[in-house]
């Protein structure tokens, strides 16, 4: 966070309370490891200066380690938001009125989309990474850019595939696409208390699917810490959508918060077994650098 001045490394959702620290306890943080929390359908926001696309975990720096739990494996939540001091270096960015954010923190919610429609949107990245996929442990699809992981490189799928890409999507998946992504912009400016339609689309906009497959590429070592708005610079809010059940079609692949470094340095433990399925909807302030929905071929 940005009171403590520290630099983060440069590296890829209500109410609530901010998170607090707690005392020293072996009972706490072994209680609050053995925490689980069930992701289909699940978004978690994240905003400010430096942004993060996802909450499962805050963990605590300092001599006294503590990690505490901020989403429960079988909670429902409609809505929570753990709010934490902006960090100050979004005072060397362009301020856009009524979409920079007044507020920063993380927020998390099951009620964006239904499990219907995550299972459906689900099922493009299903088909479009069935094109190809990472020898590593973590595969990319864009439909906006095509970029597509394919061993240890990418490919335009429009250009590489051609024609054939008309057999693999539908315009109804390009229109569930456009949908989902509404809902999350809503969903952003209702949380964060801007205006949706100050918010633009940006890039990347990706898939993702991470197994526990061996890394082959720096591509796949997704689990560095790092801040989206570093890496990206044009982020000004960042979502993650997961389409995959935490416990059921994967274990590991938790997300850590940090309180050192700007306030939403963060990084994703490696997946032990199974797959996990996610999208990555990020939005901008700048119309300068906004994108257009993908459109059917």
């Amino acid at each position: 966070m940005a009171p403590q001045r520290r630099g983060a490394p440069k590296a890829p959702e209500g109410s609530g309370a901010a998170g607090r620290r707690r005392p020293n306890s072996t009972k706490h943080v072994r209680a609050a490891r053995e925490v689980r929390r069930k992701w289909l359908g699940t978004t978690i926001l994240g905003a400010c200066a430096v942004l993060a696309g996802l909450l499962l975990w805050s963990s605590r720096g300092g001599d006294d380690d503590v990690t505490e739990v901020l989403a429960h494996h079988r909670e429902i939540l409609p809505g929570r938001f753990i709010e934490v001091p902006c960090s100050e270096d979004y005072d060397s960015h362009r301020r856009f009125e009524g979409c920079s954010p007044r507020k920063c923190g993380r927020g998390i919610t099951d009620t964006v989309i239904t499990r219907d429609e995550a299972q459906r949107i689900r099922s493009i990245a299903e088909k479009g990474l069935s094109l190809g996929g990472s020898d590593g442990g973590a595969s990319i699809l864009d439909l906006h850019s095509g970029a597509l992981s394919v061993g240890k490189h990418f490919v335009n799928l429009y250009r590489y595939f051609g024609d054939k890409i008309q057999t693999v999507f539908s315009e109804e998946d390009f229109q569930l696409y456009r949908d989902v992504r509404q809902k999350v912009q809503l969903t952003i400016a209702q949380a964060f208390g801007i205006n949706a339609s100050s918010l633009h689309l940006t890039k990347p906009t990706f898939f993702s699917r991470i197994n526990s497959t061996q890394a082959q590429t720096a591509h796949d070592e997704y689990w560095h810490a790092h801040v989206d708005k570093v890496t990206y610079g044009s982020f000004d809010y960042t979502s993650l959508l997961y389409l995959s059940d935490y416990l059921d079609d994967f274990g590991g692949g938790r997300v850590s918060f940090f309180t050192s470094g700007s306030e939403n340095l963060h990084r994703v433990e490696k997946v032990h077994w199974g797959t996990r399925y996610a999208i990555t909807i990020a939005f901008t302030c700048n119309p300068d650098h906004g994108i257009a929905d993908p459109e059917f071929m």
